[in-house]
């Protein structure tokens, strides 16, 4: 006979973990926005944090990177709503060759990976994911029946690569990095006016 504790190991629960997307903050968010004093109004949020993945390295590809979180949270929010936020910011950094490619998220629904195009690799490059939170996950917090919350996580990294026509991610981070390129290289600057 098998129990729970064959297959789930409570030592190894406790145990410290790198942390692998930034999906924690923002449930923390929903739930003080839901809870707050006054009631729910609408909010947007943003984070910049490093994330660690078990990946093996290659030049799209990094053990730690950069996630650009964001989450809008309002009232009747569609698909729609997700994907134009998401155009118009890689359109203010110049990246406008997107495509969208359904997916499975554990806690949003409906899902998309975001890919960009990089002519130096002549491939399209995965940028992020995306969705709408579940409702079996917003209800829980206490937000009112008809709160939508749009979500993304994207690398930093890779969007980098695209604008600046960067052909390896190790390149831009890591223990290899030539020092005096980050001494030169250009700042990003974002078009204010559109």
């Amino acid at each position: 006979v098998l129990t729970i504790d064959a297959f789930f190991l409570f030592v190894d629960a406790y145990k410290n973990l790198l942390r692998t997307h930034t999906t924690a903050v923002s449930s923390q968010m929903l739930y003080k926005l839901a809870n707050a004093k006054g009631g729910f109004k609408p909010q947007k949020y943003f984070s910049i944090d490093r994330v660690f993945r078990n990946e093996t390295m290659d030049a799209t590809h990094l053990c730690e990177f950069h996630q650009v979180e964001g989450l809008v949270a309002d009232y009747d929010l569609s698909l729609g709503d997700l994907i134009g936020t998401i155009e118009t910011f890689f359109k203010k950094i110049g990246i406008t060759q997107l495509r969208f490619k359904p997916a499975f998220n554990p806690y949003t629904e409906p899902s998309m990976e975001i890919f960009g195009y990089h002519p130096g690799l002549k491939k399209w490059t995965e940028l992020g994911n995306s969705g709408m939170f579940r409702p079996e996950m917003l209800i829980p917090m206490g937000l009112p029946e008809n709160v939508r919350v749009i979500a993304w996580g994207l690398s930093l990294e890779r969007p980098t690569m695209i604008k600046y026509q960067v052909n390896n991610i190790r390149d831009l981070f890591g223990h290899k990095v030539e020092m005096g390129r980050t001494r030169t290289a250009p700042v990003c600057r974002f078009d204010h006016s559109t």
